[in-house]
């Protein structure tokens, strides 16, 4: 089959691989119809390039038709139109129970002392092959994919893979009511859908980005912007806002590459092109992220209120400001999205007549396969307007 193959930093190519094959008996084979760039694929362009292997496939938004099921794989059938979440989960392990499936016991990577499995995602996660493919092997299938009606466009539930759940639960996590407002950080595809489901819920909705076509897209739907290029203090402009108070809630939608923090870039840079022996435990260890996004976040939350981190940071010594945030008494939720304890309420929301979220229009480039390296480039210079690309084998 074809896939996409990580090959080095900033370098990915198109390439002829073994086709995956059934090796659990809960293991299901999928045809990919469609599959996304995220932009924390971009983060193995960069960051997390110790990690990978010359030759790793790509990928954790996938969704496909099932072509062959081992005979654990539950109720799942030959034929079936399915989503697979970029997480992998068993369902029935003591996490999984508590709807934490991002921590699944059953697919945890102990000896990197990492959660669930991820597809795609580096050697921290399980070193699982991706869906940047034509084909999928999915582990866990038994509870995992998530099927969907057919005879509406793939992109219509495509999302259901990550970037809508992982929106879904920023939104929740965030503990924001009807008439609250809610700051959301970062206007890429998770955070464009942040604001769109926190709009459907009756709150209001400030957004921040420094990318006109993306300050104009969340502007389109009903969203309040903050351009970063005009505002001299963005949490300034938002107490402002706000009756000087800060949001009842503020989402961090970028993660550890954010824009305006020069010197951890540096620090990241340079730990990049060190040996991988080297780079490993600085990355893992030791690394610091750029910060900017975050900090931000917290300093624009009212007293009391709640900051929601969706965006990927890989760190373990990021200097944070504890008095700021201890003397305020925020609460900070985070971490790796628990898909399936989302995709039921989606689904409700998805299988209206209507696009309610505007899913089907998110993509802005629709490219084949064969053109990922050249997608990827584009998507992480954030050139030609590029706020999604969806692939297609």
């Amino acid at each position: 089959m074809r896939a996409l193959t990580w090959q080095g930093k900033r370098s990915v190519s198109v390439e002829t691989v073994p086709d995956p094959a059934i090796k659990e008996s809960n293991d299901a084979i999928i045809r990919v119809t469609s599959t996304a760039i995220c932009g924390s694929d971009l983060h193995l362009y960069e960051v997390l390039a110790p990690f990978l292997a010359k030759g790793d496939v790509l990928g954790h938004e996938t969704m496909g038709v099932v072509e062959e099921v081992g005979p654990d794989a539950g109720d799942l059938s030959v034929g079936d139109r399915v989503v697979v979440p970029f997480n992998i989960s068993c369902g029935t392990c003591w996490m999984c129970s508590r709807g934490l499936f991002a921590q699944c016991e059953t697919t945890q990577v102990r000896e990197t002392g990492k959660g669930a499995s991820l597809f795609g995602y580096t050697s921290l996660y399980g070193a699982v092959p991706g869906g940047q493919a034509e084909y999928l092997r999915v582990p866990q299938a038994q509870f995992g994919p998530v099927r969907v009606p057919e005879g509406v466009p793939d992109e219509r539930y495509l999302y259901l893979s990550d970037i809508l759940p992982t929106a879904w639960q920023a939104v929740e996590f965030a503990d924001v009511a009807e008439g609250d407002t809610l700051a959301v950080f970062g206007l890429g595809p998770v955070g464009q859908l942040t604001t769109r489901i926190a709009l459907h819920r009756g709150v209001r909705v400030i957004g921040v980005d420094l990318l006109p076509e993306r300050l104009e897209t969340a502007s389109g739907r009903g969203v309040e912007v903050i351009d970063l290029r005009e505002a001299d203090d963005v949490s300034a402009a938002i107490f402002d806002l706000t009756s000087g108070r800060g949001a009842d809630g503020t989402v961090d939608a970028v993660g550890m590459e954010a824009h305006g923090s020069p010197v951890a870039k540096a620090a990241i840079t340079a730990v990049g092109v060190l040996p991988d022996a080297l780079a490993k435990p600085l990355t893992d260890r030791f690394a610091i992220d750029r910060l900017a996004a975050l900090h931000a976040a917290i300093k624009s939350v009212r007293r009391g209120g709640t900051v929601s981190v969706s965006g990927v940071y890989g760190g373990e010594v990021d200097p944070m400001p504890m008095m700021e945030m201890f003397d305020r008494g925020i609460t900070m939720r985070m971490g790796q999205c628990h898909v399936r304890r989302w995709t039921d309420d989606i689904l409700e929301v998805l299988n209206q007549d209507d696009d309610v979220l505007g899913v089907e229009t998110l993509a802005t480039h629709r490219p084949s396969l064969e053109d990922a390296p050249a997608a990827y480039e584009m998507f992480q210079k954030k050139a030609d307007g590029c706020l999604k690309v969806v692939l297609k084998p």
